[in-house]
């Protein structure tokens, strides 16, 4: 049955290969069960009937039930894209995206976690008919090169900072906008240990270098004092559980935004900003994982990309049906397609192991801030790395990308960001004399950007 579900031998592997490679994706992305519902609770927990209360119940519903959606969406998503692609590509809640739904969407603008979903689904829905009508491959190309890499680097700084900010390590100062934490108190310490420990295996090679560094971390927080009479890891009353219930954000989704036409308009930067990261986090994970697998053909083309862009595109339905941000294509299925994944089965096997992990729930829900904060600095390292791909020489791709690169983390925006270097680039191609250097989409998304910033639009405030 494998065999021809998965066509194994035609890609010359086998049933053990791939189930092994499956385990070693799900061992480098496993961080996020615990990780995609830290960040999201900062979102949610500003709706009062949840609150920032770790020890309310209504807190412990909302972030249980953001672990058990969390992998609800990585499992079918992942299992989507097996099926109609025998891809051995992951999928999950996307870093970078899950931090511009809290703290840009939420907290940011004001929006309400419920009809933050709402744009969610509005953002899949309009994926769905740019991937069936071809659309969304010539919105991808009408970016320039260096601003989508410009864009990965200012997430990764962006998703850094929120690491080394929960953690305490660097903290608000009215005089010189952030200063460094307490470094003697036990949870900023037990972080920057963990950062140290983390990049060292990382350094190292050392296979599932992120899940292992977290799960180090959070078991030293039980013997790390909080400063408030506990530790930093408080000891669950059990390991092993059944998942907890996805009620309290399950099919929570509101559309009040679409009311009106000046609440639609304050909201249209945000659904074109999810839009965008989207895209290019998809297209890129998928074409750089796809490469390393030896799947794209003779002229550098992905077969069977149609399929790719269906899955992601109702995966990111599903994600606001269940209740949590974005679900993307993850850059760590390279460790399945290092350790021999082809096709897939390696996907179906890590999607059955993100269902396995809900029963160890009560453990995910005690990892703490300090072993987080190593996880999100990691990850930002990574993203940081792509700022090589970037002409430096050139001023005139230099300055849009350095604006969108510094733009996100200081504006606390990725919508922000990417105005400010879209609006660059298109000046510049302007006032250079080449027009042609940036295409008719990309002036219009420019334009909209402008008009946002400066208040320009009919009902914008």
């Amino acid at each position: 049955m494998l065999q021809r579900l998965f066509k194994l031998a035609e890609n010359r592997t086998s049933a053990g290969r791939e189930v092994f490679a499956g385990v070693a994706t799900f061992t480098a992305m496993a961080y996020i069960l615990a990780v995609n519902p830290a960040i999201l609770m900062n979102g949610f927990g500003a709706d009062p009937a949840i609150g920032t209360d770790p020890a309310s119940a209504s807190f412990l519903a909302t972030k249980g039930a953001l672990v058990t959606v969390t992998a609800l969406t990585a499992a079918v998503s992942t299992l989507l894209m097996a099926l109609l692609t025998n891809f051995p590509l992951a999928l999950a809640p996307g870093m970078g995206i899950n931090a511009f739904f809290a703290f840009s969407i939420c907290l940011g603008a004001g929006v309400r976690w419920q009809e933050a979903l709402g744009m969610v689904f509005i953002n899949g829905c309009v994926f769905l008919a740019l991937s069936l009508t071809g659309v969304r491959e010539k919105i991808v190309r009408c970016i320039p090169y260096p601003l989508k890499i410009a864009v990965t680097c200012g997430i990764g700084i962006f998703i850094a900072f929120i690491g080394l900010k929960n953690a305490g390590i660097i903290v608000a100062n009215p005089a010189t906008l952030v200063a460094p934490g307490n470094f003697a108190e036990g949870p900023v310490a037990l972080a920057l240990a963990g950062i140290a420990l983390v990049l060292l295996l990382v350094a190292r090679r050392v296979p599932g270098a992120i899940i292992i560094g977290l799960a180090v971390i959070t078991v030293a927080g039980i013997f790390v004092p909080d400063g408030q009479g506990g530790s930093v890891t408080r000891w669950p009353e059990q390991v092993f559980a059944l998942p907890a219930s996805p009620a309290p954000v399950l099919f929570k989704l509101e559309f009040g935004f679409l009311q009106s036409a000046e609440s639609f308009l304050k909201v249209l930067p945000l659904i074109l900003t999810l839009l965008l990261v989207d895209m290019f986090d998809n297209i890129g994970t998928l074409i750089g994982v796809t490469k390393r697998a030896g799947l794209l053909d003779a002229d550098g083309h992905l077969p069977k990309a149609n399929r790719a862009l269906l899955a992601d595109s109702m995966a990111a339905i599903l994600s606001s049906l269940l209740g949590t941000s974005t679900v993307v294509s993850y850059i760590e299925s390279a460790s399945g397609v290092e350790a021999g994944g082809r096709t897939g089965l390696t996907a179906a096997t890590t999607a059955g192991l993100m269902l396995l992990a809900l029963f160890a729930t009560p453990l995910i829900l005690i990892v703490p801030a300090a072993a987080t904060a190593p996880v999100l600095v990691v990850v930002g390292v990574f993203m940081l790395q792509t700022v090589t791909e970037i002409d430096m020489g050139d001023f005139r791709v230099a300055a849009p990308a350095v604006l969108t690169i510094i733009g996100i983390p200081l504006t606390f925006s990725i919508a922000e960001g990417i105005g400010l270097g879209l609006i660059a680039a298109a000046l510049l191609a302007l006032a250079s004399g080449k027009p042609r250097a940036f295409t008719v989409t990309g002036y219009v998304i420019a334009a909209v950007f402008f008009l946002e910033f400066f208040h320009i639009f009919p009902f914008s405030g």
